[in-house]
């Protein structure tokens, strides 16, 4: 799988993909969806898509996929080698690598973007991307994020005539699925791995930032020393994760906001109140009683 698209610049999302074999084009195909790298705090998230005539489920099924975050690497880059080989007749595939600048900033904005509506969207514009692409999708399976139900309904919404399955643990449950979990796996593992830091940092030989999941020794120890106590982190950390606010709040430098509030008060003193523009010159304010209470010749007492 050839990178270098997002090598070349790692802060925003990059999609791969194969050529599409003539049988996907005529004849009625299923796909899955997976992703990896979800909960690392390090490097992209990648979203996969595999997709695959039907009538060569029996041949696609001996390539003896599964989920794979139950494979080596090796396993997993051997798995893929044979796939790529078989983009001619047997499959397809897409993924798209989801820049941590990209997430950091979907999650931090004002505008909350959190991590299930941005691995939904993903999905859909993989899906939408097959069927750009001429592939004849019938069938979908899916590896769900968040409650299966909805999701599974929220996409049949978005294509009615593709019969969309979405379970937990899919992977496991369909080869389609798991094909593309290689996919993801695979691409993210390369993209970690090949990690090109824009700030010029450079890791001395023998070290690790590990596998990037917040329980890690080796990413716990990358993150601390690579701290900035200004500027925070490089961009291949995820600032959204609680474990880089974390530890930007305990190491890094504190910064005091100039506060404004007393300057708007002062300025809400002196600019005067919409209703003064309704009234009659000479009129006294403090006079005007309303209708409801003259009415009822209410008046109020000071004494009782």
């Amino acid at each position: 799988m050839d990178e270098t698209p997002y090598e070349e610049d790692n802060c925003k999302n990059c999609v791969l993909d194969s050529p599409v074999p003539a049988s996907a084009k005529s004849e009625p195909c299923w796909l899955g969806i997976d992703e990896a790298g979800r909960g690392p705090v390090l490097g992209p998230m990648v979203y996969g898509i595999c997709y695959s005539p039907i009538s060569m489920k029996e041949k696609f099924g001996e390539m003896g996929f599964a989920d794979s975050k139950t494979l080596s690497e090796e396993q997993r880059e051997n798995i893929f080698e044979r796939m790529d080989k078989e983009t001619d007749t047997l499959l397809g595939w897409v993924v798209e690598l989801l820049s941590p600048t990209y997430i950091s900033n979907s999650m931090l904005s004002r505008t909350k973007y959190n991590l299930n509506a941005l691995s939904h969207d993903c999905a859909i514009r993989l899906i939408q991307n097959a069927l750009d692409k001429g592939v004849q999708v019938t069938e979908v399976y899916v590896d769900t994020v968040g409650d299966p139900v909805k999701y599974e309904t929220k996409l049949k919404q978005l294509f009615p005539e593709i019969d969309i399955t979405v379970a937990k643990k899919a992977d496991a449950l369909y080869p389609i699925v798991g094909a593309a979990s290689i996919c993801a796996k695979v691409a993210r593992d390369k993209a970690v791995k090949n990690w090109v830091f824009s700030e010029g940092i450079t890791m001395e030989e023998g070290t690790t930032y590990g596998s990037g999941y917040p329980g890690d020794p080796n990413t716990k120890k990358f993150m601390n020393e690579k701290l900035d106590k200004v500027f925070g982190f490089p961009q291949f950390v995820r600032f959204s994760w609680s474990t880089a606010s974390q530890i930007i709040d305990k190491q890094g430098y504190p910064v005091a906001w100039e506060d404004d509030d007393d300057d708007e008060d002062e300025a809400s003193r002196n600019t005067p109140s919409l209703t003064t523009f309704f009234s009659k010159k000479g009129e006294d304010k403090k006079s005007q009683r309303h209708k409801y209470f003259k009415d009822r010749c209410l008046s109020s007492v000071s004494e009782l």
